[in-house]
Order: structure tokens, then sequence, then C-alpha cells
């Protein structure tokens, strides 16, 4: 979400061009924090970010969450057994604002290579049926990110985060799912 890697966040990160695509109506912002978690016992982890605060604060309509990928490096996923009541701290979070939103969960992006030791196979295995139930107990709508963005490679030039044109196939996806369009 946070745009790393891309030289022109402002320009081309995924929020941003979500915002262009949806148009006018839409007021799209970026509370994304690089390398962060899920799990409050990560060692990042986003709700104790001002980011997070100022996404409450914004009292949003629509909610796209996308966390996880960095929930699946070994020092994190010790605590894996803590995903779903982290994120559900964080849904409740966002449960009390009086906009009432909408939220999507977002299946983490394809990972390329483990060698950063953030593991596609914990991502698969673990935290995808985890957000899976999470989704269903909530009644959340579901991102499927992963699938997405599984046969582009040349996209994630460091095999996490997504350039300019992998940026915008995310927000293409995003897009797909606030519009209920195929």
């Amino acid at each position: 979400t946070y745009g790393a890697g891309i030289k022109d966040r402002a320009k081309d990160s995924y929020p941003v061009v979500l915002g262009k695509m949806l148009g006018e109506k839409y007021i799209v912002k970026n509370f994304g924090v690089s390398g962060r978690t899920m799990l409050n016992k990560g060692d990042r982890p986003y709700m104790k970010e001002g980011k997070f605060k100022e996404a409450i604060e914004f009292n949003p309509d629509i909610i796209v969450i996308k966390l996880g990928t960095n929930d699946s490096k070994p020092h994190n996923r010790i605590h894996l057994s803590e995903f779903k009541a982290d994120a559900e701290t964080l849904l409740q979070a966002f449960d009390t604002l009086s906009t009432k939103p909408l939220i999507y969960i977002c299946y983490p992006a394809k990972v390329y290579s483990n060698e950063s030791g953030i593991d596609d196979e914990v991502i698969v295995n673990n935290i995808i049926p985890i957000i899976s139930q999470i989704a269903t107990e909530y009644k959340l709508k579901v991102i499927d990110l992963h699938t997405a963005l599984s046969d582009m490679p040349q996209n994630f030039p460091d095999n996490i985060h997504p350039n300019e044109e992998g940026a915008k196939a995310l927000a293409q996806e995003v897009y797909k799912a606030i519009l209920n369009k195929e």
C-alpha cells in the first residue's frame, strides 16, 4: 500500500492510481506504512503507527486492508496464532466509526522469492486461510491479490513490492472489487 520501491509514490502508488480510476466521487487516502505487520507482537505492528490512528480519524466509508506479507517473516510467524485476534482488534477499531464502513480485506500479493524471509508458502498455507476465516466470520469482502498478481514477476523487481505496473494491476483489482465489476 505504501508504495515501497515506486520512484514517484505521489503519482504511481496503488492508492493514487485507484483514486484516479474511481474518479471525483471518491477520496482515496493512503494510510499504509511500509514493512508493517497485522501482528501486534510482530517486529513493526501497524496498529502502533500514527497512520492507523489517522485512518480511524478519517472516518472512511470504505476500507481496504492489505496486511499479512510481513507477518510471514520467521521472527513474526512465531506469533501467527495471534493473527486472527489481532485482525479482529483492527476490525473492531473500524467498527466503532459512525460511517459503518464497508471493509475489504486482501490476500497478500504473491511473493516471488523468500530471500528476505518473507515466505509465500507461509502466506498461502497459514495467512490466507486465517484471512479467509476472518472474512467469513465478519462478512467481509475479499480481494484476492495473491491470485490476481501471481503471474507477473516482472512487475515485482525485488520479488515482493510491485513496481508502477504492478501497482496499476493491484489498483485494478481493488477498483473491480469496489465497483463490483469483473
